[in-house]
């Protein structure tokens, strides 16, 4: 392990922590990171560790965000737990078939999910829930199943969708929306880290070290969406889309 090493990738993660606090997107930064530093690691690895580095920057953002942000707890705790399952599923689905087809699409869907946000300029700039009780509940627990299962299964953009399914679907602002994906995508990140945990698949001494940097770029990124409001955390989320669009189209079509 030489410091450089250490260095960029702890790097990677305090600006992975800082982006995926406001809309997601953290794994666009640290996972090409460790791929570059790490070319010839067993890439189940590098994604463990990834894992291991983010779990603590989502928990950290999804904390600092309840103390300001009105959390929807009895919609988004049964949620969590079926995006964490789901995730597992995912995961288990991926060594038994090949998610190559999605590599594909992903990038048509992602422009899709920006020309919506582009076109819709008033999406996610109020807060107006549009159903509560258990209906919200039960749309929350269809979100967090079906994105927790793509988290699983494939990955890239977890963050983002699990926003934008918030704004569009239940009507939360971008704020809101940001803050209930954090504690959705923490559930995730935490199936999965469990996986590639008994499969051995982490390095533990850069973990420790990117899980500090993740949580204090979280902190920083968090402060800044809470400061600045839904309109600043809207136009993170279209920069952070429109990175996604090129980096898997580039992974798609280019490679």
């Amino acid at each position: 392990m030489s410091r450089m090493e250490m260095l960029v990738v702890t790097l990677a993660s305090l600006f992975a922590g800082f982006v995926d606090s406001m809309v997601g997107g953290g794994g666009l930064i640290l996972v090409p990171a460790l791929l570059a530093t790490f070319p010839t690691a067993h890439p189940a690895t590098l994604f463990g560790t990834n894992k291991g580095a983010s779990v603590w920057g989502t928990g950290m953002a999804t904390l600092q965000y309840s103390r300001r942000v009105t959390m929807p707890w009895h919609a988004l705790l049964p949620a969590a737990l079926v995006a964490m399952l789901a995730s597992l599923a995912g995961a288990w689905l991926v060594t038994v078939a090949s998610p190559d087809y999605l590599r594909k699409i992903l990038p048509a869907i992602l422009l899709l999910v920006l020309g919506y946000t582009l076109a819709k300029k008033e999406l996610g700039r109020h807060h107006a829930p549009q159903f509560t009780g258990r209906m919200e509940a039960a749309l929350a627990c269809g979100i967090g199943g079906v994105i927790g299962f793509y988290d699983g299964f494939f990955g890239p953009g977890t963050g983002s969708f699990f926003v934008f399914c918030m704004v569009r679907f239940l009507g939360y602002d971008f704020l809101h929306a940001s803050a209930a994906a954090k504690l959705l995508n923490t559930a995730t990140n935490i199936s999965a880290l469990a996986l590639f945990i008994v499969k051995g698949h982490i390095w533990w001494h850069f973990a420790l070290a990117m899980a500090i940097a993740n949580v204090v770029g979280s902190l920083a990124g968090t402060h800044m969406a809470l400061k600045h409001g839904t309109g600043f955390v809207r136009g993170v989320f279209i920069a952070v889309v429109s990175a996604l669009i090129c980096k898997t189209s580039y992974d798609a079509f280019l490679r």
